[in-house]
Formats: structure tokens, C-alpha cells, sequence
């Protein structure tokens, strides 16, 4: 029997979207980039569902996965819905494959790599667990130039790590640690401290230093906005927005994540797109 029938159907994976940082399909973009949009929110959801939420053999839920790519690639229809979506997506953006393989590659990871020693190695799990959703989104529009990508892929490393940063708490009741070890051991964190609620000040300290640490590479690729034009620019302008209100969230928390996720309202993120669109911050 496949395993498609084990992964998880549309409105359970489509209905997070409202819970991400960023609006994912922005109203002022026409509904075919949405519709298109939407289709790979859906394929990268399902495909974290696989890899983190779902019972039983992940990683053959991973295979099933690349399976459907491989027939979506071959021309041929695939099973679940979210994909068949994907692969209308695929054809009218000529979307390549690499992005879409890399978020699988991503979740294969997790299966096996549960903490980071370092920032490098961190941002090596960002080069595949984020940034090729920036990269298809570039597709999307039709703006995917070599200078984009490069600025795109800071924006999605920081839109990765602050949701790493929000959601320690999370993270930690699956067995993951994203805190590289080298920082904890810098700010004198143990594992026991990041369990307490609320946050000791070391552990409030080095949430600190890392969203520091996030806001620079997101201002290294805020850039990006101002080489696109028309709605495109308003909806990556949404995206960069949408990272600050998160790290701000969790600077207003006074970086005390342990009871959970800090999250941004409408009016800090509505404040921090026009801040964005007009070039400040």
C-alpha cells in the first residue's frame, strides 16, 4: 500500500499558514502567484509534517515524498493533492528541482542530527531547510537573478532562525536543540536551564545575542526589496517585515522564550512593512 494515504491531507497542512511569521500568499499579489505561492507553502509544510509531526516511519514518509517529485518531473500525475497542486505550480514557473529536493534533504537531517555545535553548521541546516523557499518564490515572480538569490537566501537564514528562536520550548520536546553548543557553552547554558520557566538570565542572555545575531543577516538581505517593483516587492517586503516583528516579539518578551513562542501582532508587522517599503530600520 502507498504511503501517501499516511501523510497528511490539504486542510490540516494548508491551515498553518496563519501561523507562520510572514504572510505566505500576500493579498495584493494576483491569485495566480498566490494560488501558486500557496502550492509551495503546502508542498514545504507537508513535507515538514513528514519529517517532524507525523507516527511511524518518517523517513519513508521522506521517500514517498521524493517518489511524487520523481513522477511529477516524469510528467506523470502524482497521488496526493498538495503535490498535484505542486506540479501545475511546477510547470507554469518552470520551478527547478533542487529547491524542492533540498527541503526533503532537510527533514532527512532532522531524522538523525538532533543539535549543532556550531553557527556554521546551523546556517549549513538553513541552506537547506530555508533558503530554497526563497529561491522558488523567486521563480514565482519570475525575478530569480544570481545577486536575488544571494540576498533572498539572508532573508530566509533569518526568517529560519527566528522561528528556531521562538520556538526553543518546541524544539526541545522533539529531542532538538538548534542553540549551537558552542553558545550555549559561551553563555554557560546547560540543557537543565533551558527547561526552566521562566528563563534563567543566562539563558534570556544568549536568546539575546542570537537575535542579535538573526537581525544582521536579515539586514544583510533587506536589500532585496528595492530590486524588485510592483506587488512582488510589497509581498518580499512582507517577508522581511514579518522577521523583524518576530525578533522584536521576542526582544519585547525580554528573550524569555520558555513558556513559548513570542509572536508578532498585525500592527507590529503592518508597522514594520511600511518601515521596510520605505527603506528604514
Amino acid at each position: 500500500m502507498s504511503a501517501v494515504a499516511d501523510l497528511p491531507g490539504p486542510a490540516a497542512v494548508l491551515d498553518q499558514a496563519s501561523a507562520e511569521n510572514f504572510p505566505v500568499a500576500s493579498r495584493v499579489l494576483p491569485r495566480a502567484q498566490r494560488e501558486h505561492l500557496m502550492a509551495i507553502y503546502g508542498y514545504a509544510r507537508l513535507v515538514d509534517d513528514a519529517g517532524d509531526e507525523a507516527r511511524g516511519d518518517r523517513s519513508a514518509l521522506l521517500d514517498e515524498i521524493e517518489r511524487e517529485l520523481d513522477r511529477i518531473y516524469a510528467g506523470q500525475a502524482p497521488q496526493h493533492a498538495l503535490m498535484r497542486g505542486l506540479a501545475d505550480t511546477v510547470v507554469a514557473c518552470d520551478l527547478p528541482r533542487e529547491p524542492l529536493q533540498l527541503l526533503i534533504e532537510a527533514n532527512r537531517r532532522d531524522q538523525v542530527v538532533h543539535r549543532y555545535g556550531t553557527f556554521d553548521e546551523l546556517l549549513g541546516y538553513c541552506e537547506l531547510s530555508a533558503n530554497p523557499v526563497g529561491r522558488l518564490v523567486l521563480h514565482v515572480f519570475d525575478t530569480a537573478t544570481p545577486q536575488r538569490v544571494a540576498l533572498s537566501d539572508r532573508v530566509c537564514t533569518a526568517l529560519q532562525l527566528a522561528e528556531h528562536w521562538q520556538d526553543v520550548a518546541e524544539d526541545l520536546e522533539r529531542g532538538r536543540v538548534y542553540l549551537p553548543a558552542e553558545d550555549l557553552d559561551r553563555f554557560g547554558v546547560t540543557m537543565a536551564d533551558l527547561r526552566v520557566v521562566p528563563a534563567p538570565e543566562r539563558v534570556r542572555a544568549l536568546i539575546g545575542f542570537e537575535v542579535e545575531r538573526a537581525r544582521a543577516i536579515l539586514a544583510e538581505g533587506a536589500p532585496l526589496v528595492a530590486t524588485l517593483r510592483g506587488r512582488p516587492r510589497v509581498a518580499v517586503a512582507a517577508f522581511v517585515a514579518g522577521g523583524r516583528a518576530a525578533l522584536d516579539a521576542i526582544d519585547d518578551a525580554g528573550h524569555d522564550v520558555s513558556a513559548g513562542p513570542p509572536r508578532a501582532g498585525n500592527l507590529a508587522r503592518l508597522t514594520a512593512l511600511v518601515r521596510v517599503l520605505a527603506g528604514r530600520g
